[in-house]
């Protein structure tokens, strides 16, 4: 069972380096191909200006021949080239680099020419390592979907799932958050929780208890759900976190690492093979777990689990 980010990137090397399509690189996207490439975890696969890039790499421990080099002037034609190599199987692991996230989103999800899935949800699960033990706690969806509908939450949290399993949790205990612990018809939220926790009562998730809805702190503590009369062995020790909007999912995210000094690295599923974004909350020394993360994603099967 993978318990740390160390774990990760253990599992990871054992499987080889994978080849990493980055358009437009940054000078940091660089320096972060370099760590990996020192690490073993990674092929470089750079598109975009060669000068430029050729320049980059001078100033790491990057030399020729150690990484590949795609002639593309115009930013969008860089990100399509990546795209087209991921797709294609040249590249294993796509990369946002230099490209803005609104323009990397739309284009990992666009059904045609991106990486997305027929009929799948692409959503971005947040990983953290909690402070006081060894355990890792997933957070979904952090990022990529707004307002989800219930269909689309039952694909983010299978999403979600998939990963846990990935990380060696075999029976996921999973926390379906709204603001209340009690079904509410004023608040959808409280009735889309209740019916995804029917679900997975019924074994629609598989090897998974799912409960719900949980406010936080029915979710984080036993005696907490106890009081409001709420027995579930999934309070107190949630493995994934299923959150019922963006604005609630972001700034959880956020919060987590700014208040509370927590690490943390994220992945894109749903995805035909891995996508990589840049957040704000990811530190770059761990930008390099969620290159390992993504290997690990390769090897069963792309960015779906």
């Amino acid at each position: 069972m993978i318990n740390t980010f160390s774990d990760i990137l253990a599992a990871a090397k054992q499987g080889g380096p994978r080849r990493l399509a980055i358009p437009v690189p940054t000078a940091v996207d660089v320096s972060l191909a370099a760590a990996a490439a020192t690490a073993g975890l990674a092929i470089p696969c750079f598109a975009g200006d060669a000068g430029a890039i050729t320049d980059l790499a001078a100033a790491t421990t990057l030399r020729e021949g150690a990484y590949d080099l795609w002639e593309e002037k115009d930013s969008r034609r860089s990100l399509a080239r990546a795209l087209t190599a991921v797709r294609s199987g040249a590249a294993d692991i796509l990369l946002q680099g230099g490209v803005s996230a609104p323009d990397f989103a739309a284009a990992l999800q666009d059904r045609e020419k991106g990486l997305g899935l027929k009929g799948a949800t692409v959503s971005y699960t947040s990983i953290y390592s909690l402070r006081k033990r060894e355990k890792l706690i997933l957070i979904t969806d952090t990022f990529l979907n707004n307002r989800p509908t219930l269909v689309e939450k039952q694909q983010i949290l299978a999403n979600a799932l998939e990963l846990a399993r990935l990380l060696g949790i075999e029976t996921p205990k999973v926390a379906v958050l709204a603001a209340i612990e009690q079904v509410n018809p004023g608040i959808p939220s409280t009735l889309d929780a209740a019916i995804l926790a029917k679900m997975g009562e019924r074994r629609q998730f598989g090897k998974a208890m799912v409960e719900g809805p949980l406010d936080i702190d029915c979710a984080l503590s036993r005696a907490a759900a106890g009081r409001k009369g709420v027995q579930s062995p999934v309070t107190g020790n949630v493995d994934v976190y299923l959150v019922p909007e963006i604005d609630t999912g972001h700034l959880l995210a956020e919060a987590l690492v700014f208040f509370g000094g927590m690490q943390t690295v994220g992945a894109v599923l749903g995805t035909a093979k891995p996508a990589l974004l840049h957040l704000p909350f990811v530190t770059h020394e761990n930008r390099l777990t969620e290159i390992a993360l993504a290997s690990l994603l390769v090897g069963k099967g792309g960015g779906n689990g």
